[in-house]
């Protein structure tokens, strides 16, 4: 791993997590007595991983770089889940290391004619850093027009950060941004030495508030699958089913779908939206 790209990011997710972690929720005695640290000590950490100390104040401190077994026994005591578990091996250089250059994406043609075939389905194609590389018509009527958005600006995270409409267009703002947020500290992770993810991530630091708090709280969520309440102007109130499916040829790439369950006004919401997106298109054909 360079140093220069993580300066001491694995310390700090260790200070993250063991701040969210009780005595009890480890199996320590609670004596009961108001604590002057938020969650388990350092000295604590140490010793449910069978460790010294001053070998873990040291990690912590970036001053030590740590063992595989180790960083095992860390995951154990820390509660780690999958993702976040990986996430440490790629802080601590246990991860197979990623080019410094990255070749500009272009959108894999199966990925593009699989996107067209989608004609009463929202989807999108995402890229690294979840720049937005191609969509479908269904989702600018169900998102925004992304065609009116600057290039340098089509980056979903960034949109979902810094555009008013997309704010007020999802009913639980709050826990997409967070998802949001894990995941693209989670991408971050894989490719420490891409200066564009840095541009960005320092950009809405300054930019946001909440990213630069839950940026700090280094919770990390890979982009699979997941659901979605939306307020939409046209369709009104629908709740949204979203996959994220990987390119064979640039699993960099991902296919992000929305749909509704059948039979539900979701779904006949999503028709009439699709009724609409045609007919204004046609409109405008004929202009």
């Amino acid at each position: 791993m360079n140093a220069d790209a993580h300066p001491n990011e694995l310390g700090e997710f260790l200070k993250a997590r063991r701040a969210e972690l009780s005595p009890r929720a480890v199996g320590l005695p609670d004596a009961g007595v108001k604590r002057r640290v938020k969650g388990l000590r350092r000295e604590e950490v140490a010793l449910l991983a069978s460790i010294s100390t001053d070998y873990y104040i040291r990690l912590e401190q970036g001053r030590r770089q740590a063992s595989a077994p180790v960083l095992d026994a860390l995951a154990r005591v820390l509660h780690l889940d999958d993702e976040e578990r990986a996430y440490m091996l790629e802080l601590a250089g246990k991860a197979a290391a990623q080019p410094r250059r990255q070749a500009a994406q272009t959108v894999q043609p199966q990925l593009r004619r699989l996107l067209d075939e989608l004609t009463t389905s929202p989807a999108l194609i995402l890229g690294r850093r979840m720049d937005i590389l191609a969509w479908n018509p269904m989702v600018a009527a169900l998102l925004t027009d992304f065609s009116k958005i600057p290039e340098k600006q089509r980056n979903y995270a960034w949109l979902l950060f810094s555009d008013p409409a997309m704010k007020n267009l999802h009913a639980h703002w709050e826990d997409i941004a967070r998802a949001c947020v894990a995941m693209l500290r989670r991408e971050a992770g894989r490719n420490p030495q891409d200066q564009r993810m840095a541009r960005l991530v320092g950009e809405l630091s300054m930019a946001d508030d909440d990213f630069r708090r839950w940026w700090g709280d280094h919770h990390v969520a890979s982009r699979t699958r997941g659901n979605k309440v939306l307020r939409h102007p046209v369709a009104g109130d629908l709740t949204l089913d979203w996959d994220a499916l990987s390119c064979a040829g640039d699993p960099e790439q991902q296919l992000v779908v929305w749909t509704a369950e059948p039979g539900t006004p979701s779904h006949d919401a999503l028709r009439l939206l699709a009724s609409w997106t045609a007919t204004t298109d046609r409109s405008a054909a004929d202009r």
